[in-house]
């Protein structure tokens, strides 16, 4: 399976309309493949037209909060030869479904090390369903008065997923799940906006903080001195900083005040529980100085992997990605890692 690999340089529309040109076939193609896969993931019936106004209350809370990505996704739109609305949907499909509307079998396994005697790592398994890994891009961006650099994973037209910046500050994230969904920015969008904006863990946090987001999600966030996860329930956010800088989280709430509000299904919360033990001993395992292909070791091995077990629906391991803030790499291996080589791409 082969990564696109997409580097832009520009304002926000012209990193957006490179993205989109570089894209365009695949692009409408995977909108024209029943409403960009989400027909085929629920019992309801979907038009465009019925969407339109989830996806217009949307596309004003996150225009209001970062129009900087506004702009890009208006660049993707004009690159790839789609409508703005189109644009928007790609960068909405899971907001747009609910949390509520399939049902799931995972939803990443994310870890994080850090500390004077360790060399710093995020990594993580990427669990989507529709498979998705047909439309798997790596995006290196430089926008225009900034020298920061951000690199992401991307899948159809996301402009962020997790990623990395050329200051060090890696970010990965695990759907959890409260129930409180609503328009606002999306926690993929909100990754991106981070990742271009804040050179380190404390500014991240403190960013973060004054954001509102549409959906609960976790993030793992991690630079050469920290590593930390970023509960959010509602509009409430809880950062805990582990013992011995090393931070792990599946797909339920860890924070005491929002374990009450999980909205996990019993027989997820099992397998969510089994994968964060099971990733927690890995990593306890290896050693501080562990290289890339020891981590993805530890993402390969079942629970934390989830193979292709042939349920369009259900989520299978899609993605396994390692980041290395100190210098300046994501590792990737594209859809099962035990059957995928390694891609390295420099920040």
């Amino acid at each position: 399976m082969s990564t696109s690999y997409v580097q832009a340089v520009g304002t926000p529309f012209e990193l957006g309309r490179a993205h989109g040109a570089a894209l365009a076939g695949p692009l409408r193609a995977f909108l024209g493949d029943g409403l960009a896969r989400l027909g085929r993931l629920t019992d309801r019936p979907l038009t465009f037209a019925g969407l339109l106004p989830s996806i217009s209350a949307y596309r004003a809370e996150i225009t209001a909060a970062v129009p900087d990505l506004a702009a890009e996704v208006a660049g993707l739109a004009a690159g790839a030869g789609i409508s703005e609305d189109e644009a928007w949907l790609l960068q909405l499909r899971r907001e747009v479904m609910g949390y509520t509307g399939v049902p799931t079998a995972g939803d990443c396994t994310t870890y994080a090390r850090t500390g004077p005697a360790a060399r710093p790592v995020l990594a993580q398994t990427v669990d989507l369903n529709a498979g998705v890994d047909s439309h798997i891009a790596v995006l290196s961006l430089a926008r225009a008065g900034s020298p920061r650099r951000v690199t992401v994973l991307s899948f159809a037209g996301l402009l962020g997923y997790l990623g990395m910046n050329s200051d060090g500050l890696a970010i990965g994230l695990n759907l959890v799940t409260d129930g409180l969904w609503r328009p606002g920015l999306t926690p993929y969008l909100a990754i991106r906006h981070l990742l271009d904006g804040a050179g380190s863990v404390d500014e991240a946090l403190e960013m973060l903080a004054g954001l509102t987001l549409s959906s609960s999600r976790n993030l793992v966030l991690c630079d050469r001195r920290r590593a930390v996860y970023a509960e959010l329930c509602g509009t409430e956010l809880r950062v805990t900083e582990p013992a011995g800088r090393e931070a792990a989280h599946t797909n339920h709430y860890l924070h005491a005040d929002f374990v009450p509000h999980d909205r996990q299904s019993a027989p997820d919360r099992v397998n969510s529980d089994e994968r964060l033990e099971a990733v927690t001993k890995g990593l306890a395992g290896l050693g501080p100085q562990a290289g890339p292909e020891e981590h993805f070791a530890v993402l390969s091995r079942p629970p934390v992997c989830i193979p292709d077990h042939g349920i369009y629906r259900l989520e299978r391991t899609v993605a396994s990605v390692v980041m290395l803030p100190g210098e300046g790499e994501l590792h990737l291996r594209a859809g099962d890692p035990n059957h995928a080589a390694t891609e390295v791409f420099a920040v």
